[in-house]
């Protein structure tokens, strides 16, 4: 997934859960057509954040860990920040509906 760090159950909680910075962490697959038309939606949310950590989990390689989070459909975007769950947004969104999340968070 474009500039998001890839992350696997056992770098999960050095990459995510130990960051006192807004972390977005967005659950998808290869396969998933809307986890990639999300990519670039994302990579702008990074240009016009520069504070906002993203992650990428693949749920194909990693299911234990999205199954940890109640990940049943994919693109999953989660939004945490110093260890915790803030909210979550299921599917292909706009921008705007990120960016919302994020600037309630940041």
């Amino acid at each position: 997934m474009s500039n998001a760090i890839k992350v696997t159950k056992s770098t999960f909680e050095n990459e995510v859960l130990t960051q006192a910075q807004l972390t977005i962490v967005k659950f998808g697959a290869e396969w998933c057509g809307p986890c990639k038309k999300l990519d670039p939606i994302i990579d702008e949310i990074v240009k016009d954040n520069g504070d906002v950590k993203v992650c990428y989990v693949d749920i194909d390689h990693d299911g234990e860990l999205a199954a940890e989070y109640g990940i049943l459909s994919v693109p999953s975007t989660l939004f945490f920040k110093q260890g915790k769950v803030m909210s979550s947004i299921i599917g292909l969104v706009p921008k705007a509906k990120l960016q919302t999340a994020i600037d309630q968070y940041k």
